[in-house]
């Protein structure tokens, strides 16, 4: 949904550009605060996002699950808001998104990994295959091995040029 307090042939234009097909546009402060509430609390509805830059926009930023206000914005968006995007392009938030998925991917990936080394380094070394020096080496070894990879880009170099 676009909520906007913009007249209604402007937000016509602008959601048809991004996409948007649900349009609320000559919205009060207080019409936009009403919109969030209830998206957030309906559980069909999903995570709930506010996207603003002006003073009127602050009251609904609090109330989103997440609020974004742009950087040229008004101080109180920004500091009411959980992410400022820095640019004043908002396809930054699509990259934030890939960052953030990137990034709980390579979490949950570690983990496995780290948890399923360390099992058969235990395994092995109740079962006397290898010595604790040994194991003990072999882990150090895998946890620097994991930190060295998991310095690498999150985003492909094409993610990032764009």
């Amino acid at each position: 949904s676009m909520l906007t307090g913009d007249k209604r042939s402007s937000a016509a234009i602008i959601a048809s550009e991004v996409g948007i097909d649900d349009v609320h546009a000559e919205l009060f402060p207080e019409d936009k605060v009403t919109a969030v509430t209830t998206a957030t609390v309906t559980p069909s509805r999903g995570v709930t996002m506010m996207v603003g830059d002006g003073v009127n926009d602050s009251p609904a930023l609090s109330e989103a699950s997440v609020g974004v206000a742009i950087n040229t914005g008004a101080a109180i968006a920004r500091e009411i808001a959980d992410i400022t995007v820095a640019a004043g392009d908002l396809y930054e938030l699509v990259t934030l998104r890939q960052l953030s998925t990137a990034l709980m991917a390579r979490i949950h990936r570690n983990y496995r990994f780290i948890v399923g080394f360390n099992l058969m380094l235990i395994l092995l070394g109740v079962g006397g295959i290898i010595q604790p020096t040994t194991s003990a080496l072999l882990h150090n070894m895998s946890t620097l091995g994991i930190s060295l990879k998991s310095m690498t880009d999150l985003l492909p170099e094409k993610a990032e040029e764009e």
